[in-house]
Parts: structure tokens; C-alpha cells; sequence
């Protein structure tokens, strides 16, 4: 049996998003972090495509770590990620 993920999202008439998440594998992804439980990531929405590149640039050139860079996601996101400076993973996103 296959257990997928899956995600509510709360909408408010501001335009605040939040989406949480059911991830089963959560666990073992933590683990190899070295993390045993706790936040996964957060996203922070920019509202607009060539400001999730211009604030990715932004935190290049101040030093941070890129873990992914800008791209198309399969849930119709443009999003990068970003590195903390404790590891937890920050998604940039349109």
C-alpha cells in the first residue's frame, strides 16, 4: 500500500496562505538530517516569479546555502530553497 503526501491549505482574505502537510516519510527525511522531529520547512510567497529569483540572489550573495534552485514544481510552484543558518529549509515561492 502506498501512503502519498498530502496538503490542506489555509486561505485568508489577505492573501496569507498556510499549507500543512501529511508527509508518512517525513520521519526517515528528518532522521538524515539529523533532526528527530520538528518544523520540515516553511514557505514564504512572493507573490511573483522574478521575485523568488531576485530574493534567491539575494541570499546567495549574503552567504546562505541554495538547496534547490529556482524551478517549476509539480504542484505548479516556482520556487528555490534555502538553508537557515540552522539547516531548516525555507521555500521561496511565487
Amino acid at each position: 500500500m502506498c501512503i502519498r503526501d498530502r496538503s490542506y491549505f489555509l486561505s485568508y482574505e489577505t492573501g496569507l496562505r498556510i499549507e500543512l502537510m501529511h508527509k508518512p516519510t517525513i520521519f526517515e527525511v528528518l532522521q538524515e538530517k539529523g533532526i528527530t522531529n520538528g518544523l520540515a520547512h516553511f514557505a514564504i510567497s512572493t507573490g511573483d516569479k522574478s521575485k523568488v529569483l531576485e530574493l534567491t540572489e539575494i541570499l546567495r550573495n549574503d552567504g546562505y546555502i541554495i538547496q534547490s534552485e529556482p524551478r517549476l514544481t509539480g504542484d505548479g510552484y516556482y520556487e528555490s530553497v534555502v538553508l537557515d543558518p540552522e539547516n531548516n529549509l525555507i521555500e521561496i515561492t511565487n
